[in-house]
């Protein structure tokens, strides 16, 4: 018999997930689709009774996002400009429809190299709480996410938040694809920059739709700090190494493209963040 089950605590829900294998339902604008016509063959966990893992928190040291937080919630808190980049990351996530009641964590749980949301929280060294019955333990999101479709939960455990340490900077987004509204990404960039007497003190890149699962760019990085903001940085991007991107051909662009169209949009991210205007020959 399938099961289904709505708790109101987060104790019940990790005691029922404790018991056995379940698929957590929270926004389920991923759930649904990917359940197309087929007949339900799994437990149903339904975490979207459990109100104190939805909003935004201040720490001492953290801001922490629940698991239930939506988009929408995202571009309506009042957050540092260190999470620019993640506001409007959160405006790409389908429509306002769907920012309205998909979650944030769902968006890292469903394991797509396209998340939207991952670049964004990646530039923010954010990490993700796990939580089971018996434990609660912390994963930088780039341990979290293992591949296509692959988490590091464990059985008994679900993402209870996200927590983004306090940091400076300001971020861009900057997302390519066939449309501008409504589309898979066919390559995105989220970029944060630390600017310290007019020089780059603390860079920080990351791209999504370009290998199995969204990576920071450790040779850009690097390739940024130290330098005067102007112009040089998108020169600096230009000429810095990408080993970490390994993209696919599919239907939206082929491997050779998203190389190319990569390396533009990084510029563009990195300019946008440190309020700089793109130059025409930087262009998505």
């Amino acid at each position: 018999m399938i099961r289904y089950a709505k708790p109101t605590t987060i104790d019940e829900a990790l005691a029922l997930l404790g018991e056995g294998a379940w698929r957590i339902l929270a926004g389920g604008t991923d759930f649904y689709p990917a359940q197309g016509s087929k007949p339900f063959r799994d437990n149903v966990l339904d975490i979207n009774g459990l109100v104190s893992l939805r909003g935004i928190a201040e720490t001492g040291s953290h801001w922490v996002i629940g698991a239930r937080t939506t988009w929408t919630d995202v571009v309506r808190h009042p957050l540092p400009t260190a999470f620019d980049a993640l506001k409007q990351a959160a405006r790409e996530v389908g429509s306002p429809q769907i920012q309205n009641v998909a979650s944030v964590a769902g968006n890292l749980c469903n394991a797509s190299p396209a998340a939207d949301g991952v670049p964004g929280l990646l530039v923010l060294d954010a990490e993700v709480e796990l939580r089971s019955a018996a434990a609660t333990r912390h994963l930088p999101l780039s341990e979290f996410i293992l591949g296509n479709r692959r988490t590091a939960l464990q059985p008994g455990e679900m993402v209870t938040a996200i927590r983004v340490p306090k940091t400076a900077g300001t971020s861009a987004f900057v997302k390519l694809g066939a449309r501008r509204y409504l589309v898979i990404s066919i390559a995105m960039v989220a970029a944060r920059l630390v600017v310290e007497n007019g020089l780059v003190a603390e860079a920080a890149v990351a791209v999504g739709s370009c290998s199995a699962v969204a990576r920071r760019l450790g040779d850009v990085e690097a390739a940024l700090r130290g330098l005067p903001v102007d112009a040089g940085l998108a020169d600096a991007v230009q000429s810095a190494p990408m080993g970490e991107l390994s993209p696919i051909a599919d239907v939206r662009g082929s491997a050779e493209y998203r190389l190319d169209a990569v390396r533009e949009i990084v510029a563009r991210a990195v300019l946008a963040a440190a309020s700089m205007p793109a130059d025409d020959k930087v262009a998505a």
